[in-house]
């Protein structure tokens, strides 16, 4: 069947290549909006730790730096996970302490590692 111009009407291939394409976009975050879902939660367990660790419940928090780190392990057979890593410096009590906490991708939550030398008495 072809059109009036001689061309072929768009087939169902091409509509299918199309929605794909547009549902991997949307399904698709930025490392910047990564990032950003996960900034708070980041926060929130580097201030729980914060606050048990220097015995100050009214300790405060900021997040100094963040990186999305790519999987140490990538290929056909092993894949690590992506996650979003952040420092965070927390103060209060007369104390400073920086906190790396680490929140991988499609999980819900966030864990601090040990900063081991980063800590500030």
């Amino acid at each position: 069947m072809k059109s009036q111009a001689g061309r072929r009407p768009p087939g169902r291939r091409t509509a299918f290549s199309v929605l794909l394409g547009a549902l991997f976009a949307l399904a698709c975050q930025t490392q910047a909006q990564f990032l950003a879902s996960r900034q708070a939660k980041a926060l929130e367990t580097a201030l729980t730790r914060a606050r048990f660790e220097m015995n100050c419940p009214d300790a405060n928090g900021e997040v100094l730096s963040s990186e999305v780190v790519q999987p140490a392990l990538q290929g056909p057979v092993v894949a690590g996970i992506q996650r979003a890593e952040y420092t965070i410096g927390v103060s209060g009590c007369g104390q400073r302490n920086t906190y790396v906490v680490a929140c991988p991708e499609g999980g819900e939550g966030c864990f601090a590692l040990d900063s081991g030398g980063l800590r500030q008495r």
